[in-house]
Formats: structure tokens, C-alpha cells, sequence
């Protein structure tokens, strides 16, 4: 039972760096990134080939985490040109474009084979240590650096003025202020934290495939942040922690249910889920901890 659980916290952690970086894009910005699993999955496929072909987990994770700030660099600049609707639209046909992308060039990604054989963290730095235990204390020490991060952020004058974007973006422009490099800015360092959970996933579950990146995941960073209250940096971390509780939870339901097909009882899991998110919402609609002013 204690290897579940922290099994469980390993995964939440990880999901708690995507609705972060989600957090900071949309919850203080304004930007609707529709596109969170592409990003994942470049730091998850970046992070796996380097370590596989015999370069240091020290340098991949960096590298991992740099190639989806650079990727996302030229994506966000299309926030500058486009009404955020048709972005919200191009950023879904991002993610769909990067999971082909990664099935169809075989010779470099294992194509729908995946890529076996990544290390764990433990073993690619040749550590004795529990590799699920040290993979939950990397992730712990990332998403309080990251919470630290986003609370330094957003209590600078950076963070009033890209909550003056998110609220009002003409009025910042009237000011004087370009709105574009901060969008620029905050959507980089939203889609790095997602790059570095990548990271973490592939050498968490030592195997990757595109079937493990399709949009249903987004859908989830999306419900974990509403459900936390979006604009709040805490928030992020506690949607994330009850969406995790509410979809694992959800298991258990075979004890109570024998008889179930499994296929009935997938059904009856979603069922459940969706049930316990519409009574969140009706009785919270701002979120667990209610929309954020600023922190």
C-alpha cells in the first residue's frame, strides 16, 4: 500500500508542474494553451533519447526542459497575431501535430514502439537509493521551486503587469507598456515546467509512447487548475492533488461493485469523477481556494 501511494504522489507531483505552468499562462496572463501534453512530451522524448544514447541525466534534464522553452518561443509569438480563440484552436492542433510528429518519424522517436529501456533517475545516477522514492523527492524539490518561482513572479511589478494584460490588455498598451514580450515570456516559462515534468514522467515510468501524450491529458492539467482556483499558485498544486485523489479513488470502486465488467466499470469511474467535479463546481465555482487577486 505504501509503494502505491507513493506512487500515486509521484504522479500528482508531475501533474502538478504541467497545472503551474498552465496557471501562470492562463490563471495570471490570459493565455489559453490548449497545447499543455505537446510540450510534456517534447521534454519526455528529449530528456529519453539523450540519456538513452549515453549523455548524463544532469545535462538532459536541462536540455529537456530548454528544448520546450524553445519550441513554445516561435508557438507564442502566434498569441501576438491571433484573437485568443483562434489560438486556443491552434494550440490543439499543436499538441495533435507534435504526438504525429513523434509517431511517424520512427527512425528517431521508436515511432508506435516508444522508446524502452530509459533509465530510472536512480540509475542514471548510478544511485542504491529506492528510484520511486528519489523520483518523488526530485519531483517535490522541482514543484516547490517552481511554486516559488511563480510567487516570486507574480508579486513583481512582471506579475501586476501580466495581470493587467490578463484583465485589460488594451489599457496596458494605452499605457505604454508591449503586452506581447510578456505574453512572450510567461508562456515560455509555462511550457518549460510542463518540459520538465516530461522529463521527469519518462524516467519515472522508464518507457514512453505517443499514446501516452493525447489530449485527454491537457483536459485534465485544465480541470486540476479550475478546480484548484485559477490564478492561485497553491491552488494549482491542490486541484492537481484532488483530481489525483478523485481518479485514483475511483479504482476502489471495485470493492464495493463485484460483478462489474471492466468495461462497465471504466465507464462507471468517469461517471464518478464527472459527478464529484460537477458538485465541486456547484458548490465552489471559483475553485477550492477561489479566484486569485494575486498569489
Amino acid at each position: 500500500m505504501l509503494s502505491y501511494l507513493l506512487a500515486v504522489t509521484v504522479i500528482a507531483l508531475i501533474y502538478s508542474l504541467m497545472t503551474l505552468g498552465l496557471n501562470l499562462q492562463y490563471g495570471f496572463t490570459g493565455l489559453i494553451n490548449f497545447g499543455v501534453v505537446g510540450f510534456f512530451a517534447i521534454g519526455a522524448y528529449t530528456s529519453a533519447l539523450l540519456v538513452v544514447a549515453g549523455w548524463p541525466i544532469l545535462l538532459a534534464l536541462p536540455c529537456a526542459v530548454a528544448a520546450s522553452a524553445l519550441v513554445s518561443w516561435p508557438v507564442a509569438l502566434l498569441s501576438l497575431r491571433l484573437r485568443i480563440e483562434y489560438f486556443a484552436i491552434v494550440m490543439l492542433g499543436f499538441a495533435e501535430t507534435i504526438r504525429l510528429v513523434v509517431t511517424s518519424e520512427g527512425w528517431l522517436t521508436g515511432g508506435v514502439q516508444g522508446v524502452t529501456g530509459i533509465p530510472s533517475l536512480a540509475a542514471a545516477l548510478g544511485l542504491s537509493m529506492e528510484s520511486t522514492l528519489l523520483t518523488a523527492l526530485v519531483a517535490l524539490g522541482a514543484v516547490i521551486g517552481v511554486v516559488w518561482l511563480s510567487r516570486r513572479l507574480v508579486a513583481s511589478p512582471f506579475g501586476r503587469i501580466i495581470r493587467a494584460i490578463r484583465d485589460d490588455e488594451d489599457a496596458v498598451q494605452a499605457l505604454g507598456k508591449a503586452p506581447g514580450r510578456f505574453k512572450v515570456a510567461v508562456f515560455v516559462l509555462g511550457s518549460a515546467s510542463a518540459g520538465l515534468a516530461g522529463a521527469l514522467y519518462a524516467h519515472y515510468i522508464t518507457y514512453i509512447s505517443p499514446d501516452q501524450f493525447m489530449s485527454l491529458l491537457t483536459f485534465y492539467i485544465w480541470v486540476a487548475m479550475i478546480l484548484g482556483g485559477v490564478g492561485r499558485v497553491g491552488g494549482a498544486v491542490l486541484g492537481t492533488a484532488v483530481l489525483i485523489g478523485l481518479m485514483e479513488g475511483s479504482r476502489f470502486l471495485r470493492d464495493i461493485l463485484p460483478g462489474v465488467a471492466e468495461v462497465e466499470m471504466a465507464s462507471i469511474r468517469l461517471g464518478v469523477i464527472g459527478l464529484a467535479l460537477m458538485v465541486l463546481m456547484r458548490f465552489r465555482p471559483e475553485g477550492l481556494l477561489g479566484k486569485g487577486r494575486g498569489a
